[in-house]
C-alpha cells in the first residue's frame, strides 16, 4: 500500500481528495490536516510514503513545510495549488525544493476538477512512491519545531497572484459619506477591504455597526487577529494603529498602540505600509477625502511594490488633501470620482 497524507486547508479538497484515492487498492489515506502546523502533531506516530500539499494555508505555507521536511526526513511530495501554474515562481521554488510533481487546481470548480481528475491524481501518488529520494540522517523528527522555526526559502507572497486579494482605503474629512456611497453598492463577492478613516474612539464601532445593517457585505471595526474574508470590510479602530499582517498565506489584521503618526492615530501610512509589504501585487490602495498628507508615502509604497493605487478627483471630495498630496508624490496610478473607485473595488 501507498500511504498518502493530505494538507490542505480546504475540506471539501480534503473530502474528494480522500474519496478518489482510497478507490484505488494500491493507495491508502492515512490522514489529513488544514495546515502544516496540525499536520505535525498526527506526523510525530504515523508518516505517510507521499505528502499531497498545498501552498496557501493558514499559519505555515505549503513551501515552507517541503523545505523543512526536505532538509530532514525527504519525501515524495505532490504540490496541489492554484499558485502552481507552470513555470510560475510558485512552481519553480516548489520544485528546487524537492517536490516531485505540481498539479495546478484551479481557483473555480475546484470539487469538479478533483472528481474528473482521479486518474491524474492516482498515478502522480504512484509514480512520486517510486522517486528515489536522498538518505536523510534520522527517522524521528520532532516536528513540534515546526511551529516555531522560521525559514530563509519562502515564496515572496507579495509578488505571487494569490487567491487573497486585498483593499486598502484611507480618508479623514468627508469620508464618513463617502465610503457609505461605496460600501453599500458592493457586492458579497467583493474582495477583503481594510479602511483607516480618522475618527474618534468607539465612534467607529458605532459607525461600522451602522454600515453593517444598510450594506450586503459584512462591515465592522477591525479586532486583533481578524483574517480579512471576501465579502467583509474592516474599520480600523479610532485611537489605534492597523496593520496588515501573513499568517501562513493569509491576510490577517494586526490591531496595535503607538506613536501619533502624520498627527493620527489610526495613520493610513501605517495601514498601507504593512500592505506594501506582505500584499504587494494583490492589493489596491485607495486614497481619498480628507485633510493633511496622512498616506501619502504608504500609497507610494504600496505603487512600488506592484499594487494599483487610485485617488479620488477633487470634483467629489469634500477637501482634496490627502489625495493631492498623494498626486503630487507621485503615488498614484488613477484619478477616479467616487462612482467609477466603487468598480475599481468589486473587480480586482
Amino acid at each position: 500500500m501507498i500511504r498518502v497524507f493530505i494538507i490542505d486547508d480546504s475540506a471539501v479538497v480534503r473530502q474528494v481528495l480522500t474519496q478518489i484515492l482510497n478507490k484505488d487498492f494500491e493507495i491508502e489515506i492515512i490522514g489529513f490536516a488544514s495546515d502544516p502546523i496540525f499536520a505535525s502533531e498526527k506526523l510525530l506516530s504515523d508518516w505517510p510514503d507521499v505528502f499531497i500539499l498545498d501552498v496557501e494555508m493558514p499559519r505555515m505555507d505549503g513551501i515552507s513545510f517541503l523545505k523543512k521536511i526536505m532538509s530532514e526526513r525527504p519525501t515524495p511530495v505532490i504540490i496541489c495549488s492554484s499558485l502552481a501554474e507552470k513555470e510560475s515562481e510558485t512552481a519553480m521554488l516548489a520544485m528546487k525544493l524537492g517536490a516531485i510533481d505540481i498539479i495546478e487546481k484551479p481557483k473555480l470548480g475546484v470539487k469538479s476538477f478533483l472528481e474528473e481528475s482521479e486518474i491524474l491524481f492516482t498515478d502522480a501518488v504512484k509514480a512520486a512512491a517510486k522517486a528515489r529520494m536522498k538518505s536523510h540522517s534520522s527517522l524521528n523528527v520532532d516536528l513540534k519545531v515546526i511551529e516555531n522555526k522560521t525559514t530563509n526559502t519562502k515564496p515572496d507572497f507579495s509578488k505571487i497572484n494569490t487567491t487573497d486579494k486585498l483593499i486598502s482605503i484611507g480618508t479623514s474629512t468627508g469620508g464618513t459619506q463617502a465610503l457609505e456611497y461605496i460600501l453599500t453598492q458592493l457586492n458579497v463577492h467583493c474582495p477583503g477591504i481594510v479602511i483607516v478613516q480618522h475618527m474618534p474612539e468607539k465612534f467607529t464601532e458605532t459607525f461600522a455597526n451602522r454600515l453593517n445593517t444598510i450594506c450586503e457585505i459584512q462591515v465592522k471595526e477591525a479586532k486583533d487577529g481578524d483574517r480579512i474574508q471576501i465579502g467583509s470590510a474592516y474599520i480600523a479602530p479610532g485611537n489605534k494603529h492597523m496593520e496588515i499582517y501573513l499568517s501562513g498565506a493569509q491576510f490577517h489584521i494586526r490591531v496595535m498602540d503607538g506613536p501619533l503618526v502624520n498627527r493620527h492615530r489610526p495613520s493610513v501610512d501605517i495601514l498601507f505600509d504593512s500592505v506594501a509589504k506582505v500584499a504587494g501585487k494583490n492589493a489596491k490602495g485607495i486614497i481619498m477625502t480628507g485633510m493633511g498628507n496622512d498616506g501619502a508615502n504608504g500609497l507610494l509604497k504600496m505603487k512600488q511594490s506592484g499594487a494599483t493605487t487610485i485617488a479620488q478627483d477633487e470634483a467629489t471630495c469634500v477637501v482634496f488633501g490627502m489625495p493631492k498630496e498623494a498626486i503630487l508624490k507621485g503615488s498614484v496610478d488613477m484619478i477616479l470620482p467616487l462612482s467609477k473607485i466603487v468598480k475599481e473595488v468589486q473587480h480586482f
